[in-house]
């Protein structure tokens, strides 16, 4: 008997409900595509492209109408002869100046014989190199960075790029960049030099609604899940929790994806709304883990010295009650502890985050205001992180429970 057979009862085509598959039409973003085509006519017109910025949360929908639109561009152009259509995308998650960014265009320019070093050269060479590319390239060429909210306030890339042309950097070449940001507060930290050049045409992706969320679940499903393997109320159980979490296309899709996981592990479809609450419930203490295993060495001393007081049932804890016991789990893993204020830092990070519990207390004029601190899940989640830490002398009453 074989070990492997195809699936046969929940899934017809599990990729078509993954992030990174891309759907033949739009669901429920019919102002932004519409926004989105106007900004882009001047590409077809054989005009120098606008420079677009998007923003709005992760999950809902800039990614995705961005490869649809600029998809069915490059196939429309085609039928231009005077126009030609070039597009390169970077995603800028791991960079954080634009020194690394122009660095990485030019590498996504070049042939990989003739990479660059990413690191060594003065800035403005790494803009000559890059506009020397553009220009063997010619004809016009879209620039898309993705996260370029990464790159923090060294902006100068988004500055330089916009008006290469018209400060005579760029002869032939027609560039144009659309710049996509995850972070809605992104936009107000650009210097006013940046927002003059890049936010030459705004499009906001607000939050899904429940109803739209249903909406691009409905286009999904008919190809993702064979007849019959869906119940009734899955489709508004999932779009609801996403829709009162995110508002995140992503999150409604995993939380499809996961629960009919789930009912096929389980030998047990239809997936039904038991499935999509024990989904949702595996999926959030995924994400806990990741928010602790991507803390900084400091968060996880931080992070450790809590732990340490709440196994010792010394929790709700002051700030002046955790900071002794982290400065102790640094020096014994031999690192240089933080002030006490910076430490506290780490405290409310931990807190923004979901895995602590932030308490203000006021005691009045002779207390004064403070806060403290419990946990907000479950410690063996906790534990499941810590035990992976190799760099870090754990205190003893830690040690026991890991």
């Amino acid at each position: 008997m074989a070990r492997f057979t195809r699936d046969e009862e929940v899934f017809r085509d599990e990729d078509m409900l993954r992030e990174d598959y891309q759907p033949d039409s739009i669901a429920a973003r019919d102002e932004e595509l519409a926004s989105y085509e106007n900004a882009l006519q001047p590409v077809i017109n054989g005009a120098q492209p606008r420079n677009i910025f998007l923003y709005g949360k992760a999950g809902v929908g800039k990614t995705a109408v961005t490869r649809f639109l600029l998809s069915h561009l490059r196939q429309d152009v085609a039928e231009y002869d005077d126009v030609d259509l070039s597009v390169y995308w970077l995603n800028c998650t791991n960079f954080s100046s634009s020194y690394q960014v122009a660095a990485n265009l030019v590498n996504l320019l070049r042939p990989a014989n003739q990479q660059i070093s990413t690191t060594g050269y003065p800035q403005q060479t790494v803009f000559d190199m890059l506009y020397e590319e553009l220009e063997d390239i010619g004809g016009t060429v879209l620039l898309v960075l993705d996260e370029i909210d990464h790159i923090g306030e060294d902006d100068d890339i988004l500055y330089e790029l916009p008006r290469a042309r018209s400060n005579g950097y760029l002869e032939t070449v027609k560039p144009g960049v659309i710049g996509i940001s995850n972070d809605f507060g992104f936009r107000e930290t650009l210097s006013p030099k940046v927002k003059d050049t890049l936010c030459e045409e705004e499009i906001h992706f607000p939050p899904y609604q429940a109803p739209e969320l249903e909406s691009i679940l409905t286009q999904r499903v008919e190809g993702a899940l064979r007849a019959d393997a869906l119940s009734e109320g899955v489709l508004q159980l999932c779009a609801a929790i996403a829709a009162q979490d995110t508002g995140s296309a992503r999150q409604a899709l995993d939380l499809l994806y996961k629960a009919g996981d789930i009912a096929r592990t389980q030998d047990d479809p239809p997936i039904v709304e038991e499935h999509v609450r024990q989904a949702s419930q595996e999926l959030e203490r995924g994400q806990i883990r990741h928010g602790m295993r991507e803390l900084t060495h400091h968060g996880h001393l931080t992070l450790i010295a809590t732990l340490s007081l709440a196994f010792e049932d010394q929790m709700p804890a002051r700030v002046r009650e955790i900071y002794p016991v982290y400065r102790s789990v640094a020096d014994q893993s031999g690192t240089d502890p933080l002030v006490r204020r910076r430490m506290h830092d780490h405290l409310a990070d931990l807190a923004m985050v979901g895995i602590l519990q932030r308490t203000v207390r006021n005691e009045g004029r002779a207390g004064g205001q403070y806060h403290e601190y419990e946990f907000d899940v479950p410690l063996d989640l906790v534990c499941d992180v810590v035990r992976e830490l190799d760099d870090i002398a754990m205190p003893n009453v830690v040690a026991r429970h890991i």
